[in-house]
């Protein structure tokens, strides 16, 4: 059985990576998929996107990834079925806006264990399986991961603090991930948009009528710009992808301009 899997599946990035799904046909090994798995907290989300996009090609799999039963009923779902793992998709995360010593200890930990620990142990999880099928593949044509990082992780972010070192994380993991797979035909491609309109911002403010606003909002994409890109970049092995000329402009500039001279230039803006 090929599959694919989408973390964060029932709403925003992870949500549009399931409708995409549906027209994939060969630009991933095992497309058209004998199953998609999305995984997310929301049973019911899942539950009526399975039944919207395609019954019993999608499994909807209601699991938090902060919870260690969770990763562990994961684990034994994977085992009992051993598929072949064409595509995983690392969608799943959050974020909080506000200084760092304002969170609280259960953001703080939910934070760190969602963006890094969750996106390792499923990455982990999911590799024997990607690997032996990779073995079996051309160099070209082996199975992908897309890990959703975010532009934020360039730099140290004041006020976003916790939030940026965390998708540093992913940025370093995927990166370094991406060399030590490559002989097996895999290849790891990093995501890192800037402002996408979601409700992530909603949430990252605790306020349901939250917008991004000020100098951010000139950058704002939409996941259906992103996705397709996204999707792209995987099928041709790229090691990173930085979306949108705003943030490949931030992206070089964190390679060339002293940290100390943007973090002055970063709380102007604000």
């Amino acid at each position: 059985m090929s599959i694919a899997v989408i973390t964060g599946a029932s709403s925003g990035m992870g949500e549009e990576f399931a409708r995409r799904l549906v027209a994939e046909k060969d630009g991933f090994p095992g497309a058209p998929f004998d199953e998609i798995w999305l995984i997310a907290r929301s049973e019911e989300k899942l539950r009526l996107l399975a039944e919207e996009l395609g019954g019993n090609r999608y499994r909807a799999l209601p699991l938090d990834l902060t919870s260690p039963s969770d990763i562990s009923r994961l684990s034994d779902i994977l085992e009992e079925e051993k598929p072949q793992v064409g595509l995983l998709i690392n969608c799943a995360g959050m974020g909080k806006l506000g200084a760092f010593a304002s969170h609280s200890k259960q953001d703080v930990h939910t934070m760190v264990t969602l963006n890094c620990t969750a996106l390792s142990e499923v990455t982990h999880m999911f590799l024997p399986y990607m690997i032996s099928y990779g073995d079996t593949l051309s160099a070209k044509g082996g199975p992908r991961i897309i890990n959703i990082a975010s532009s934020a992780g360039f730099l140290p972010q004041p006020d976003f603090a916790l939030y940026a070192a965390t998708k540093s994380f992913v940025i370093s993991l995927s990166r370094a991930l991406h060399v030590e797979v490559k002989p097996h035909h895999i290849s790891v491609t990093c995501v890192c948009p800037g402002p996408v309109d979601t409700n992530f911002v909603k949430v990252s403010k605790s306020d349901p009528n939250a917008r991004i606003t000020g100098f951010k909002a000139k950058f704002v994409t939409t996941v259906d710009k992103l996705i397709p890109a996204s999707l792209r970049a995987a099928k041709k092995g790229k090691r990173m992808l930085v979306f949108g000329f705003g943030q490949k402009m931030l992206h070089l500039a964190s390679k060339i301009l002293p940290t100390n001279l943007i973090l002055y230039f970063e709380k102007d803006m604000k």
